[in-house]
């Protein structure tokens, strides 16, 4: 059988604000807010200046890679330099990492691995009576997973595993017909919010078919994860009758999966839809991604990241930042848009198109509910705050196409 390849692309518009066609005018288009007097924008030809903004995407390719040398039938490794460790999985390992300068030089090739001494090796059999096992209730939304396995020590970007249990990767499978392998090319993010829907941004599915989406997934560069990730087709695009593809208006899209998703798997759970019109202003948020962190690179990570503390801006107060860019004065936010972040250093980016914006609950700050969708924004990483899809907003409308499918939520 043939290998698996994950290329991970930033399609078009991946993140409304996604990867610009010509690198040498990534600062003027969609850099920071310019001291010069800002243009003046009519409503006849918003929608180009904004198209023009969000710039077109670039190719990045990054594999996924199976690991090649086995240790047991339970047990995948790879044996360093020097023979007093071995790089097993991190769970497979009851101790703290080996320290050595030399095993240093040469370290486990991946981030889910530990370089462990052999006795403190264990095996699939003996892990449940040795290492405690997450506690999850599967009937719960919103339940953001702190220790199902393990993080990356010193990256503070770097989502734990399994930490985002509602995180979609929206995929685009080809046939490599010169190569005895597929590819699949990545899409955009979204969020599972029902065993069989995925929500989505609706700018991202342009001229896409026969897409398939990704639940369980962390690493893109690895399958050597505590958990198998699980594929499924996409029966249906649902998208907003009213969407507008240059100002990117009323931007939600419904993925229908062909089968439910597997919701007894420890890596896999839904996040909670808010009440609908619920008004999230002043909540610190959290958004999760594979896009880049700044404009300068214009590749995706290869592990799921996490943007803490993004608090939901006000419609006044962003208008009046979003005044100060090149939108100039005259520009006026859609109601289907909520404005969040706005403090430096911390920003959703190119490749987050799709992916969720979450919020703790009014009733429970321990359960999340999405109150965005990472749809545009001018720069990142800058005070102006990214502008994204507000969920709440179209409760009714997602509330209703599911039902007219005998789909129902359960909020």
């Amino acid at each position: 059988m043939g290998s698996m390849l994950l290329v991970i692309t930033a399609g078009l518009l991946t993140l409304g604000r996604g990867y610009p066609a010509d690198k040498d005018d990534t600062e003027s288009r969609i850099g920071r807010p310019s001291t010069e007097e800002p243009p003046k924008i009519s409503e006849s030809n918003l929608d180009a200046l904004l198209e023009s903004i969000y710039g077109n995407s670039g190719n990045t390719n990054i594999k996924k890679q199976n690991s090649t040398t086995t240790l047991n039938s339970n047990t995948q490794q790879s044996t360093t330099n020097v023979q007093r460790c071995t790089c097993v999985k991190q769970y497979l390992c009851k101790s703290t990492p080996y320290v050595n300068s030399v095993v240093e030089e040469s370290k486990c090739k991946s981030p889910l691995e530990k370089c462990c001494e052999v006795q403190d090796i264990l095996t699939e059999d003996n892990l449940s009576v040795t290492t405690s096992q997450p506690v999850k209730n599967k009937n719960k939304c919103g339940t953001r997973t702190f220790g199902i396995g393990f993080g990356l020590e010193g990256n503070d970007e770097a989502s734990s595993y399994g930490e985002f249990p509602w995180m979609a990767a929206v995929l685009q499978p080809h046939t490599l017909a010169a190569e005895d392998s597929f590819q699949s090319m990545y899409v955009c993010g979204g969020s599972l919010i029902h065993p069989r829907v995925v929500l989505t941004g609706a700018h991202l599915l342009q001229g896409k078919d026969n897409l398939v989406v990704r639940m369980g997934e962390w690493d893109t560069q690895n399958k050597n994860e505590l958990y198998p990730t699980q594929d499924l087709k996409v029966r249906e695009v649902i998208i907003h009758e009213q969407f507008r593809n240059g100002s990117l208006a009323n931007d939600p899209a419904l993925l229908i999966l062909e089968r439910p998703v597997d919701m007894s798997a420890e890596n896999v759970g839904l996040i909670c839809l808010p009440e609908p019109n619920e008004n999230m202003d002043g909540r610190n948020c959290v958004a999760s991604g594979w896009g880049s962190n700044t404009l300068k690179i214009k590749k995706p990570q290869a592990i799921l990241k996490r943007v803490e503390g993004l608090p939901i801006v006000p419609k006044d107060s962003c208008l009046k930042l979003l005044h100060t860019t090149r939108l100039g004065q005259r520009f006026k936010l859609h109601e289907s848009f909520i404005c969040a972040g706005g403090k430096p250093g911390k920003d959703t980016c190119n490749g987050d198109g799709g992916s969720p914006l979450v919020c703790p609950s009014r009733n429970n700050p321990n359960v999340y509910v999405q109150a965005g969708i990472v749809a545009w924004g001018i720069g990142c990483g800058t005070d102006t705050p990214g502008v994204y899809v507000n969920v709440p907003y179209f409760i009714d409308w997602i509330d209703n196409k599911l039902r007219a499918r005998d789909i129902f939520l359960d909020f």
